[in-house]
């Protein structure tokens, strides 16, 4: 009985304990993915390229004739009518004259604008343009959140390695902090030396905690960008990041800017402005050309005047007619030429709209190529800075034990090793940040 009791408790403890579940931890490639489906800058402008598309089918449909049917019905009263004499109703004399009579018309009517100097033509190329353009914009604001989420993720890298030194800087100070509290338990050093350990100590719990807020910052605004908006804890994937991802070749500028100038969409969207500005100066100056268009229609009616059948009166009402237009232009109080004018001054624009592209683009590509080999320098450097660092530290902390130096050499040789170390990861990670950033603008793909 006992033994079912403890099996009763424990069974009950295990119901109603929480349940601890770890993150979902995200690789790079997953962040990407999910924010090329989720982003909604990026659907919205998704959605503007399928409005585009629309735009299409409706300058294709206009190509085609317009079909309409139409009928009226009119009932009338006439309360006190004229006898013995004849009314004419929908072009037929009607001997019966009554007090309500009712009229119908039918018809079916068409219309093609067969020639107006391309413009309808042209509005369809003219509309399938706007649509790549919107593709392009869409291409465009996808690269810039992979830009952004490269760069977050780099962050949060860097974040965790900053932690992790500075936890190895609390260990330390912790181990001093001890050392010191011996020392003056036997008369070695005095209590204000020992408060000076004990500061350091406390700063490196402040590092701490300013560095977890930095890296919970750095997360949040990864979620923003993927648009999670639940309570589950965020993590990412901590890859391997060797020495040699930040000693490998930095790609050529030249070489990187000579693809991205062929296949980066805010250019092909500028070039293909240049284009739309061309086709609005073509669609502009046949507004100086004629118009012509065709019609046709067929129509019949019925009156309850008629002593004919309703059938019979259809047949014998029937008409059929058709005929065409011709619209020529002679003076349109300048709306033509001011039409043609500002359709050269928007290729203008796009003109200028390409060139600020291209330095853009170069003035960026050219940022990250200088990052990159500054920083790579800057990383080699401090490599040799760290080690120098740790070997001057532990030399200093052997002497301390000895009492060879003062609290104050010993502190400095600590912070200098803290600064080198804070150094290289930053030299590091910024040197990776910004090679992988020249590869993206080169191949296209961020890995």
């Amino acid at each position: 009985m006992k033994r079912q009791i403890l099996f009763s408790i424990a069974l009950l403890s295990f119901v109603i304990s929480p349940t601890t579940t770890s993150a979902r931890q995200w690789t790079l490639r997953e962040c990407i993915d999910y924010a090329l489906q989720n982003n909604i800058t990026l659907q919205k402008s998704r959605i503007n390229k399928l409005s585009a598309q629309e735009d299409i089918f409706q300058s294709q449909a206009a190509l085609l004739p317009s079909l309409s049917a139409s009928t009226g019905h009119n009932v009338s009263y006439q309360p006190w009518p004229e006898t013995g004499r004849a009314q004419v109703q929908n072009g037929y004399v009607e001997q019966s004259v009554d007090k309500v009579y009712y009229n119908g018309s039918y018809g079916v009517s068409s219309n093609w604008t067969v020639w107006n100097g391309n413009r309808n033509r042209n509005t369809v190329k003219l509309n399938e343009m706007a649509a790549e353009q919107a593709e392009l914009d869409s291409a465009t604001t996808a690269n810039n959140i992979q830009e952004q989420i490269a760069q977050l993720y780099v962050q949060i890298l860097y974040s965790a390695e900053a932690i992790k030194v500075n936890k190895q800087s609390l260990e330390t100070s912790i181990k001093n902090e001890q050392r010191g509290k011996a020392f003056v338990e036997v008369g070695k050093m005095s209590r204000a030396d020992l408060a000076q350990l004990t500061s350091q100590r406390a700063q490196d719990e402040y590092n701490i905690v300013e560095a977890e807020s930095a890296l919970r910052n750095y997360k949040r605004q990864l979620k923003q960008l993927l648009q999670i908006v639940d309570t589950e804890e965020f993590d990412i994937v901590i890859p391997e990041t060797t020495d040699e991802m930040a000693l490998q070749v930095v790609p050529a500028l030249q070489e990187v800017y000579s693809y991205a100038l062929e296949q980066r969409p805010e250019i092909k969207n500028a070039k293909l402005g240049i284009e739309t500005s061309d086709l609005n100066i073509k669609m502009a100056k046949a507004q100086r050309l004629p118009t012509i268009g065709v019609s046709a229609s067929a129509v019949t009616n019925t009156s309850s005047m008629s002593s004919n059948a309703w059938g019979s009166q259809l047949k014998n009402n029937f008409n059929l007619g058709g005929g065409f237009n011709v619209s020529i232009p002679i003076l349109d109080n300048r709306s033509t030429k001011t039409a043609v004018n500002k359709a050269k001054l928007q290729r203008e624009n796009y003109m200028l709209e390409l060139k600020n592209q291209q330095t853009t683009l170069y003035s960026t590509l050219e940022n990250y190529w200088l990052q990159a080999v500054t920083n790579q320098e800057k990383f080699k450097a401090a490599k040799i800075a760290t080690e120098s660092a740790q070997t001057s530290y532990d030399m200093l902390s052997g002497k301390f034990e000895q009492k060879l130096i003062n609290i104050v050499e010993l502190m400095q040789g600590r912070d200098a090793l803290l600064k080198a170390q804070q150094n290289e990861l930053q030299s590091k990670y910024l040197t990776i940040l910004n090679i992988d950033m020249l590869k993206f603008y080169e191949t296209g793909e961020l890995r």
